[in-house]
């Protein structure tokens, strides 16, 4: 059987089996984004290999809290009733902060997306989590 990254890293450190319901959605967020940064650092890296500075900027075009509030809204079509609420429990959730140049909207409907990639990677559906990423993008580049 294949195992996912965060079963490997679970195994690999040592780490506690978990109960997911135990994260507050602002963790499942934090995690989340950096899992989407991983994944967009790669694909953007497997283009061409660039001065940093111009993989950085290309990076940070879809790392962004406008470009994953859209991203989200493209998905809703897809996203299982689970999934669904996963998202607005992330959505919802209060944050302290605010990301810059996003506004308040934005920056909540981004923690939800990253609410939801943080818990499809902890629940071991990155299959699902990639599906939905490069349905995602694909759907942003013709909307472009």
């Amino acid at each position: 059987m294949k195992k996912d990254l965060f079963d490997i890293i679970k195994e690999t450190m040592g780490l506690r089996d978990i109960d997911i319901t135990d994260y507050s959605p602002l963790t499942l967020a934090y995690l989340g984004d950096g899992i989407y940064e991983v994944i967009i650092r790669t694909l953007i890296v497997d283009q061409a290999n660039r001065q940093v500075s111009k993989i950085h900027k290309s990076a940070s075009a879809l790392v962004n809290a406008k470009s994953q509030a859209e991203l989200i809204h493209l998905l809703m079509d897809r996203l299982s009733a689970e999934e669904l609420a996963v998202y607005k429990r992330g959505r919802n959730a209060k944050a302290m902060t605010k990301a810059k140049n996003a506004t308040m909207t934005d920056y909540r409907t981004a923690t939800g997306f990253e609410a939801l990639m943080g818990w499809l990677y902890l629940t071991g559906q990155s299959e699902r989590m990639m599906e939905l990423i490069k349905i995602g993008l694909n759907r942003l580049k013709e909307n472009q």
